[in-house]
């Protein structure tokens, strides 16, 4: 079969690996020069299955007011007189309760462990290597109000089989010994031994070149895709900047643009956009820099450590499209990695980046078929595409050839939406 897929973020690429290596004739079209270009390029770095956890939570709507007038906050709001973001707001805040939480979580965690076990047989069968590191994270808190608060992330963690052990002051350096040179400054942390690291821009285009040299992937760059053709037996082509392209089905992957593209279609996806910003360090230090990937609860900044670099992720900005890179929105993640890791890298020769996360709002990514039979969707997966997109691209195959799914699929198609 002849497949179509639209968008060579890391979930484009991987989709397109899972279905050419179950035989089908896979092209890859983007409007960009090269793979992994937009949210892939400078993200957060950390391949974190057990931190998979739902933006949406009790207690967040207080936070999000509180945070307005906090210079450091995890989350931005940029007001304008715009109605999707209203409506994606109040979605997501109707999320913050203990009942969805639990139902989100267990969704998102679902999709991660499965993405565990699958990058880990990619990376096997591939051989392809991306500065990755199997060496667990590490969230570290602050106060002791966050240590009592992971207690229910815990309990979702054990009913999942995910390993994790809840550390002390005192046990932190075991972990992340340049921890030991910024004494005092955490009351713990929950270390989650089997998550890993690596760069995802390097990952993509390496697979990418796997895809092409081994499985016969085509792929199209430089090419605008404009709109979906529908007919009267479902999707008949996509219009291109390079004409139309046509295909058995087709599999839209475009992140934060994928409800633009089916909106004609009569599909409502509630992604939006929320943008989020990196630095890219050069380390010069490696005792004092991260051995693998460190959360700051607080801030909500991920820390990884690539082969000679360090590569900081953070903050959550609702501001539409904009990929303006304003200094004041570097301030946070410059703080926190100046403040945990001090001596690790030249923060003033760091690359500034943003990036935006198609998020939906219970956090868990649309994997799945729609109302139209040769169309198919793998987007909307927020801060986690990285994490989770082996694991959603594998369980999208098995999806599209009607296989038993290695996963159970419930709750994760956009069907969820219309209740």
């Amino acid at each position: 079969m002849k497949v179509l897929i639209l968008g060579s973020g890391v979930v484009g690429v991987t989709s397109a690996y899972y279905l050419a290596r179950q035989g089908h004739e896979v092209t890859v079209v983007d409007r960009q020069p090269s793979p992994a270009m937009e949210t892939s390029y400078g993200n957060a770095g950390q391949v974190s299955f057990g931190f998979s956890s739902p933006w949406a939570a009790p207690g967040i709507p207080r936070k999000a007011v509180k945070w307005m007038f906090q210079e450091h906050a995890p989350l931005k709001i940029q007001p304008k007189m715009e109605p999707t973001m209203a409506r994606f707001m109040l979605k997501m805040f109707g999320n913050c309760n203990a009942e969805r939480y639990a139902v989100n979580k267990e969704r998102m965690v679902r999709i991660a462990e499965h993405s565990r076990a699958c990058i880990d047989a990619l990376r096997a069968e591939t051989g392809i290597r991306y500065e990755d590191r199997q060496r667990g994270l590490l969230q570290l808190f602050r106060h002791d109000s966050q240590v009592e608060a992971v207690a229910k992330d815990m309990k979702v963690l054990e009913q999942c089989g995910v390993r994790h052990r809840l550390l002390g002051a005192e046990e932190l350096t075991a972990v992340e010994p340049a921890l030991a040179r910024v004494p005092g400054k955490f009351v713990g942390g929950l270390h989650l031994p089997d998550d890993q690291t690596g760069d995802c821009h390097l990952f993509t285009n390496r697979l990418a070149a796997h895809c092409r040299e081994r499985l016969g992937v085509t792929f199209r760059f430089d090419t605008e895709i404009q709109r979906i053709r529908r007919g009267n037996a479902g999707v008949e082509g996509v219009i291109t900047s390079a004409g139309e392209l046509t295909a058995d089905a087709y599999v839209v992957c475009l992140g934060s643009y994928s409800p633009f593209l089916v909106k004609d279609l009569g599909i409502r996806l509630p992604i939006y956009p929320v943008k989020g910003y990196s630095l890219t360090v050069p380390v010069v230090d490696d005792g004092g820099a991260p051995q693998s990937t460190v959360m700051d609860e607080t801030y909500k900044v991920a820390i990884s450590r690539f082969d000679d670099r360090i590569r900081v992720g953070g903050t959550a900005e609702l501001a539409s499209f904009d990929l303006s890179l304003p200094e004041k929105r570097r301030a946070t993640i410059d703080m926190v990695v100046r403040d945990v890791f001090p001596e690790g890298g030249d923060v003033d020769r760091a690359e500034f980046w943003t990036g935006l996360r198609p998020m939906t709002p219970d956090s868990t990514p649309i994997i799945g078929a729609t109302r139209y039979d040769n169309l198919w969707l793998n987007t909307g997966h927020g801060t986690l595409g990285w994490t989770m997109s082996c694991g959603s691209a594998q369980l999208l195959a098995d999806l599209v050839d009607d296989r038993a799914p290695a996963i159970d699929p419930a709750g994760l198609d956009v069907a969820r939406y219309a209740a």
